[in-house]
């Protein structure tokens, strides 16, 4: 099998290469998947620059994200049968054509979804569900502030932003990617080079917004803290801007909101149960329709580094996605 590994780490992505090896056998509890498609997400990049919280051993290949066919079961696997569709949680090994998983991280591809939509929703729009949902507490008819809406979790947010009956500002630097969060359905766009505070407390009539979603953190962020309305939750995503901010405790206090951290993982890591129920309500959105990744391009496994600079160059409208031998 074929498959894209890191040898060293480095901040240039170039350094990953193609390499041909040969795949063990599942261990228990595992299935070798026929990968079909892989999702390409930040937390990728980080891992080759070395700079996120989970550091695997060297040599590994990215991928978090992946979908394809069981083409083998591990001992004592009951749930999957060969020759199942399947998406699959992986955390790396996805930039390959054949991996080993956890038969607990795969399930079903929901029923109507081709192999490159099933590796680009689970991570993105758990995400938005955790956060809008379980943290957040977003009710019908609140208005839900969008940062980073171009990306992944930002486009997944917008259209759960809409499911839940919120009314959706949707920001971004790019006023030819708000046309595309536009058409998937918010509200109005900004554009974050000329400022939103103003114009959200004009949009909300001096409120401000119920719930701001914010996986850019820096300067969006403390903007975000002079338009949120009282009682409304600012929910810490993540920082893709490079800078961590903070905030003045009197913040919170004056305007009685509340800064709530997101974690979709561990979240259903520390309660198993609430995470299953999770993963089950996105997966029958999924099933239903409700949900549509947007896939704005798509490399095959020897261009897996291009795939990831232009998320890293900030290019992408939704998702990446890799795609093996071509075949979807």
């Amino acid at each position: 099998m074929r498959a894209m590994r890191v040898h060293e780490l480095s901040e240039d992505i170039s350094v990953l290469r193609m390499d041909d090896m040969d795949l063990p056998p599942p261990g228990p509890g595992e299935v070798r998947l026929k990968l079909k498609a892989c999702s390409v997400n930040f937390p990728d990049i980080l891992m080759v620059q070395g700079k996120y919280q989970f550091k695997p051993e060297l040599p590994f290949s990215p991928g978090m994200e992946g979908a394809g066919i069981v083409a083998e079961l591990g001992e004592g696997v009951t749930t999957l049968e060969v020759g199942d569709h399947v998406v699959a949680g992986l955390r790396i090994g996805g930039f390959a054509e054949e991996v080993n998983a956890s038969a607990e991280a795969c399930r079903p591809i929901p029923q109507g979804m081709d192999f490159a939509r099933a590796a680009a929703y689970p991570a993105a729009y758990l995400t938005a569900y955790v956060a809008l949902v379980c943290r957040g507490h977003l009710q019908p008819g609140e208005t839900l502030l969008v940062h980073g809406s171009t990306g992944g979790v930002g486009l997944a947010a917008v259209e759960m932003g809409k499911l839940l009956g919120a009314t959706v500002i949707a920001t971004s630097a790019s006023d030819e990617k708000l046309k595309v969060v536009k058409a998937r359905g918010a509200d109005h766009v900004l554009n974050i080079n000329d400022g939103f505070k103003d114009k959200v407390k004009e949009l909300t009539g001096g409120k401000g917004a119920d719930v701001i979603y914010d996986p850019v953190g820096g300067d969006v962020f403390d903007e975000s803290v002079r338009c949120i309305a009282w009682n409304g939750r600012l929910l810490v995503i993540g920082f893709t801007s490079g800078r961590i901010p903070s905030v003045p405790v009197n913040m919170p206090l004056i305007k009685g909101f509340s800064v709530v951290g997101v974690r979709a993982g561990e979240y259903g890591r520390r309660d198993p149960e609430a995470g299953r129920a999770n993963i089950e309500a996105i997966d029958r959105l999924a099933a239903e329709g409700k949900i549509d990744p947007y896939i704005c391009a798509r490399f095959p496994l020897e261009k897996a580094a291009d795939a990831m600079r232009m998320l890293q160059n900030r290019e992408v409208v939704g998702k990446v996605v890799i795609e093996m031998n071509g075949e979807n």
